[in-house]
């Protein structure tokens, strides 16, 4: 099954990395595409650098350097990938790839922002959710630890004393 798995830099991608290999290590046979989707060039971004071919590499390095923890972890874990660097708005873009690139499911990371905040600066998931024609897997961060009584003390302890 051929996976789509956005990243972004985040821990939150990782985290969705991480359960990809979770199926993988369960008996699903994978094949997973890390994608990233960069901003497009700012009209200053443009006319300063006078050459839209550096524009493109700059943002290729850029895709290339926030998919590399993404694909070392899955390295690590035996499992091939190949990576996918695209140019626009992220959720038409990821959805774009999972389609020419005949993904069956994509496995992304879920930020909780909570409603008002997405209705207001919408969200890259809910885009993809909303308009993937092949099933989209949203996978939320795992809970926060919660601080032991005395790990608490000594950080109260430890900030009185500065």
């Amino acid at each position: 099954m051929k996976i789509l798995l956005p990243v972004d830099g985040s821990d939150a991608a990782l985290d969705a990395v991480r359960f990809a290999i979770r199926l993988a290590r369960e008996g699903l046979p994978i094949e997973c595409v890390l994608a990233n989707v960069q901003e497009p060039a700012t009209l200053y971004e443009m006319v300063v650098a006078h050459d839209a071919e550096v524009l493109h590499e700059i943002s290729d390095a850029a895709g290339a350097h926030a998919i590399e923890p993404a694909a070392a972890l899955l390295r690590a874990a035996g499992i091939d990938c190949t990576s996918e660097v695209a140019t626009g708005d992220p959720g038409h873009s990821l959805v774009e790839l999972a389609e020419t690139l005949e993904c069956a499911m994509i496995v992304m990371s879920a930020r909780g922002m909570g409603a008002l905040r997405q209705a207001l600066l919408g969200s890259v998931s809910q885009s993809v959710l909303h308009s993937s024609s092949v099933p989209v897997l949203l996978v939320k961060p795992p809970p926060e630890p919660e601080a032991e009584p005395d790990e608490i003390a000594q950080a109260a302890a430890d900030g009185s004393s500065a």
